[in-house]
């Protein structure tokens, strides 16, 4: 199931024209969580002429979270979860900022100018949010209203990955359990995670709150007090189908684990920094 972008008065916005930007998987799946990728894909619209970037610039992390799609896509056919993903390169706009941040449609990603990007105007600003993040936004708030109303609240997952190297530093940690101000099931899952021995795991790290990366849980599971963890992991150890699977694997068997011991008060708000 797709999302198609419709302008507020009917007509299609252009920039995208028909594409279908929204991409849901096993949409109607009854398990406890919703599994949301962000930086699923790195496809630019023709339009924008690649951005002004090279063809292999646009493989790098810098345009899509490589890997991520894949372990989402089976991370939620092993909890038989719905997957909202979204099909447009995180450079058009970035789904996990919110509109008035200057890093939804970034200038320089780590340290590459993006010239399609640099001095937009109001009004192609405002085009790019209307055809890539509110359809994402809604797709994303009208899954969790019906799962409320049925009276199913369900845990709202995030999956992405991250680049082994940033800016010339290496990053040693395999797998980052990322919350905001409600750390309940993040706190449980790197339990879960230390535990397994399998993989280097840690709170808020390569990336926390303070880097403006928790925007999909403050605006979609802290208004509802949902259960809600953001997972990063390291793109080397996702890079082909057979690795994604067993990732996948892995994740989903410490997300029930850690779902079976978590706090699911709605009053406690745990802090894990």
């Amino acid at each position: 199931m797709a999302a198609k972008l419709q302008a507020t008065n009917g007509g299609s916005l252009g920039l995208l024209g028909d594409l279908e930007v929204v991409e849901q998987v096993n949409a109607d799946g009854p398990g406890d969580f919703l599994i949301v990728c962000e930086h699923a894909a790195n496809h630019v619209p023709s339009v924008l002429d690649n951005l002004g970037l090279s063809a292999s610039l646009l493989q790098t992390h810098i345009a899509w979270d490589a890997g991520a799609r894949g372990v989402a896509e089976a991370l939620a056919l092993a909890l038989d979860a719905p997957l909202i993903a979204q099909r447009v390169s995180r450079l058009v706009y970035d789904c996990n900022r919110p509109p008035e941040s200057a890093a939804a449609i970034p200038e320089v990603s780590e340290i590459y100018p993006i010239p399609g990007n640099s001095e937009l105007t109001a009004a192609q600003r405002k085009g790019r949010v209307d055809e890539v993040y509110l359809p994402f936004r809604t797709a994303i708030a009208d899954h969790l209203h019906n799962r409320c109303a049925e009276g199913r609240p369900p845990v709202l997952v995030t999956v992405h990955s991250f680049t082994p190297v940033y800016r010339g530093v290496k990053r040693s940690v395999d797998i980052g359990v990322v919350c905001d101000t409600d750390c309940r099931l993040a706190e449980a899952l790197l339990r879960r995670a230390r535990d397994s021995g399998q993989f280097d795991a840690r709170l808020n790290e390569p990336y926390g709150p303070a880097d403006e990366v928790t925007h999909t849980l403050v605006e979609h599971a802290l208004p509802l007090s949902l259960l809600n963890v953001m997972i990063e992991v390291r793109n080397d150890l996702i890079a082909d189908g057979d690795a994604q699977a067993a990732m996948a694997a892995w994740l989903a068997e410490c997300l029930m684990q850690a779902l079976s011991t978590v706090d699911h008060s709605t009053e406690r708000r745990s802090v894990g920094r």
